[in-house]
């Protein structure tokens, strides 16, 4: 796990909090949508598919600000849509970084080294681009021709510039898992801080519906790939989600560990699943039959999601709340185990 101490101690405090006050359900990393918009149009994207009067809405910094506070989350995920074509983001980063919430600006880079002189480096900002793998691999993925190299220049631009930079990868079923072991071998030299890796989820408006990978695969693929890991590669999630990835450890879903904010609402039941909307981050909590999702639910639609928005947050909760996934984690992190 590659963090700075002070977001690990961060996200540590808030989960011991609100487990010695006895709250089971909280959530630990807001979704905040500001946008649907983007340039790309990539295969397995179910978020961009809507009429063209929503992709020209957005959130005010406003009501951004307002759903940070309303959920008290540590931490806020800005995905899309393409954040950078929001016309306030530059305000709403600085109002989070004012907060000091722990930021993680998603990206495509298409426009990042151009945006890099609007933004301030923070211990509180990090730069999340989105790598789907090699440079063939990942063009494939968003469907347009020289991404890649795109993405690359953007990122040692970025870590340059004094950024925390992290990269966001997507796998689909027609990765190979030695092609993404080098393609971490590439990400580690670029000086990245982290890396953050999750199997694609079947979104029913994804024109791409071939390359989703069922869970068992997933295993099958992720215990190839993470199998006597490099010491170089360094990955921006807990030790035990990658474990869980193995199928090593078994977790169910905290679908609202990462709850969605966009410009519908707050998004039911998760980021992945559109089930209606509620006005309040409290509606959602309480009001929505959290027994209806995750593996033990038997819900079709959650049958293969291993994605980490939904197990992530079941992850870092085991890791500082019991004795066994602290040990676990600190074993993977010492002797790599």
């Amino acid at each position: 796990m590659s963090v700075p101490i002070s977001q690990a101690w961060t996200v540590a405090r808030y989960v011991l909090e609100k487990r010695l006050r006895g709250i089971k359900r909280y959530p630990l990393v807001l979704m905040l949508e500001p946008l649907f918009r983007c340039n790309l149009a990539c295969g397995g994207c179910g978020k961009i598919q809507h009429p063209q009067n929503i992709l020209r809405r957005h959130l005010s910094p406003e009501q951004c600000f307002h759903a940070v506070e309303e959920c008290g989350t540590p931490i806020v995920s800005i995905p899309g849509g393409e954040p950078l074509l929001h016309p306030q983001i530059e305000e709403i980063v600085a109002g989070l970084v004012q907060r000091k919430k722990y930021i993680y600006l998603c990206t495509n880079a298409l426009k990042l080294e151009e945006f890099l002189p609007r933004f301030r480096a923070s211990k509180y900002l990090s730069l999340s681009v989105h790598l789907d793998g090699p440079r063939d691999v990942h063009d494939r993925a968003v469907c347009r021709d020289g991404t890649y190299d795109i993405a690359v220049n953007a990122i040692k631009a970025a870590v340059k510039g004094g950024f925390r930079v992290t990269t966001n990868t997507t796998v689909f079923s027609d990765m190979q898992a030695e092609r993404l072991r080098e393609f971490f071998d590439e990400v580690s030299q670029l000086g990245v801080e982290g890396m953050m890796v999750s199997p694609g989820y079947a979104y029913s408006k994804a024109p791409d519906q071939e390359h989703f990978l069922p869970r068992s695969k997933t295993h099958e693929l992720f215990r190839r790939v993470l199998h006597s890991p490099s010491r170089k590669w360094k990955f921006n999630q807990t030790p035990l989600f990658l474990k869980f990835l193995q199928g090593d450890w078994d977790f169910d879903c905290t679908p609202w560990g990462n709850p969605t904010y966009n410009i519908f609402g707050w998004q039911r039941p998760c980021y992945l699943l559109d089930e209606g909307y509620c006005a309040t981050f409290a509606e959602l909590l309480h009001e929505t039959d959290w027994s209806q999702y995750g593996h033990k639910s038997q819900n079709p639609k959650c049958t293969d999601c291993l994605v980490h928005c939904g197990f992530e947050p079941s992850a870092v909760v085991a890791t500082f709340s019991t004795w066994t996934g602290l040990w676990a984690t600190t074993r993977q992190v010492l002797w790599n185990r």
